[in-house]
């Protein structure tokens, strides 16, 4: 990916994410745009939105979404100013359920009992022994 791309990502994850927060109610779920994906020609832009909640939830979001794409675009060709405004296409990022996920196995692994340190050292002793 060029620097511009990866600059156009950025502005435009940036912009997304503030237009969001102002223009959207998703009456108490919490949504985050996670990241944005856009194609070298700079006509398509993948959305990938964060979601905590159910997954009828993520569908009534995904929804939303949907519904307001093409105020979404027109807000950010106001703020972006590119030749093109890229076609948004929205898809949820389950990138913090898997994360959250982990973190729980982390703990329950932490959790777990443990033997004792002397129990282990004497049997090493006697094992050196034989």
């Amino acid at each position: 990916m060029s620097k511009r791309v990866k600059r156009v990502c950025e502005l435009i994850h940036r912009e997304l994410g503030q237009i969001v927060q102002k223009e959207i109610d998703f009456h108490g779920v919490f949504v985050s745009i996670q990241g944005v994906d856009i194609t070298p020609d700079l006509k398509q832009c993948h959305v990938f939105i964060g979601v905590i909640g159910s997954p009828r939830d993520e569908a009534k979001v995904l929804e939303i979404f949907e519904k307001k794409r093409r105020l979404l675009q027109s807000r950010l060709s106001k703020r972006v100013v590119l030749r093109y405004t890229p076609i948004l296409h929205f898809k949820i990022d389950h990138s913090i359920e898997r994360g959250v996920q982990t973190l729980n196995a982390l703990q329950a692994v932490d959790e777990l009992p443990t033997a004792p340190l002397e129990d282990a050292e004497d049997e090493e002793k006697g094992e050196q022994e034989k």
